[in-house]
């Protein structure tokens, strides 16, 4: 079916002619009829099979994207049995969740005996020797600093301790 447009509709009036273009615009616009202009005049034109031939097409789109889509599918169904293969079994989770259950029961039982930790009696054993050491350390310092001062100075240690308000019931620590 050929239809040609040509400027003799608007002889016929304005409105027709503009009916004619709008229903024709909407014919091509929705893919049914093929339009060209060819010197002064527009062909529009439409063949039978040209239907068949679009659907056809269309119909080969969605088959190869059926296909894709199908292989993509296979695909991921093998990479999860794959995962799953790789993942611990249900019982191993299982058997996780109670230990961790177990551990937690430990765990608040050995903070319930907290002062009787071997690991923080430890700590405290190795604080106190610190402090001992320290403690000797810092009793030699006053005493080496007291025999220094009072040989400079010829003054009586009783004199320095009680400028320095240091009480008659200080001892060296051993």
């Amino acid at each position: 079916m050929t239809i040609c447009y040509t400027n003799w509709i608007t002889l016929k009036g304005p409105q027709v002619s503009q009916t004619v273009k709008e229903v024709l615009q909407s014919l091509v616009d929705d893919g049914l009829v093929q339009g060209d202009k060819i010197g002064a005049s527009n062909f529009f034109w439409s063949f039978p099979s040209q239907k068949g031939t679009i659907v056809q097409n269309r119909l080969d789109n969605v088959k190869e994207t059926r296909t894709s889509y199908e292989a993509q599918l296979a695909e991921l169904k093998t990479a999860i049995e794959h995962e799953r293969t790789l993942r611990p079994s249900k019982p191993a989770l299982e058997q996780l969740t109670s230990m961790k259950k177990q551990l937690a029961v430990l765990q608040e039982e050995i903070d319930a005996y907290g002062a009787c930790d071997p690991v923080k009696v430890e700590e405290k054993r190795r604080a106190v020797t610190l402090a001992h050491e320290a403690a000797v350390r810092w009793t030699d310092n006053y005493s080496i600093l007291l025999s220094h001062f009072t040989r400079q100075t010829g003054m009586d240690a009783q004199d320095i301790r009680r400028y320095l308000e240091i009480g008659d019931d200080y001892e060296d620590i051993f």
